[in-house]
């Protein structure tokens, strides 16, 4: 296994796993917070079951903390590799992908998008820790709803928000089809792949940047 992780494409191809496995989550977690739009009930129902259910708190949770780390830590050791052995990041080597401003900056992006992980984290996951088991406090089925949208009163939040999510896109825009590319499957349906990732790219970030927009518009 360690002789996987030490050559290139081993590298890669765990990149790219991790990948598939964020862009999955980030399905999932959109659906759930688009609810909150809509349906108060429904938003605070579905936070609850996520927020108590025992595999998502202790089997689910703990293994996309590691999945959004894994990706990160990866992400920049390929970003070293590839400088110390030819100058030349990882991302600049994807083929026609090359020609993108992202595609040459994932880096980059990459590191905003992680600042603002750790915003959101501090903002909901750490909070839920607080309150389940540091702070103690008796649990609140309704609670989640009124605790989102106070999160999106400052503007200076929502702006953050909504620049993070812009460069998610731009983030996601390349690294969907590179995902592919790297495991091997784009032959004969790069195009088709391209098209997907765009629309993925615009829809996912899109909802969250409305979702922030709308708490704030209407707290």
């Amino acid at each position: 296994m360690s002789g996987f992780f030490k050559s290139s494409i081993g590298r890669k191809v765990a990149m790219a796993l991790s990948a598939f496995f964020l862009m999955f989550f980030l399905i999932i977690h959109l659906a759930v917070n688009i609810t909150s739009l809509f349906s108060e009930n429904l938003f605070n129902e579905l936070s609850h079951f996520m927020g108590t259910n025992p595999l998502v708190q202790f089997a689910l949770q703990p293994v996309l903390l590691f999945g959004v780390i894994f990706h990160f830590v990866m992400g920049f050791i390929l970003e070293l590799k590839n400088k110390k052995a030819n100058g030349v990041s990882y991302a600049r080597n994807n083929g026609a992908a090359n020609s993108t401003w992202i595609s040459r900056n994932m880096i980059y992006s990459g590191l905003v998008i992680l600042a603002f992980l750790v915003l959101h984290f501090a903002d909901f996951w750490v909070h839920e820790i607080n309150v389940k088991y540091v702070n103690v406090q008796p649990e609140d089925p309704t609670r989640y709803y009124h605790e989102l949208v106070e999160k999106f009163v400052p503007i200076w939040r929502v702006v953050a928000y909504v620049v993070s999510f812009v460069l998610l896109g731009l983030h996601l825009a390349h690294g969907f089809t590179s995902a592919f590319q790297s495991m091997g499957s784009t032959a004969g349906r790069k195009k088709a792949l391209q098209n997907i990732g765009k629309a993925y790219s615009i829809i996912i970030p899109l909802g969250f940047i409305i979702i922030a927009i709308f708490h704030h518009l209407n707290h």
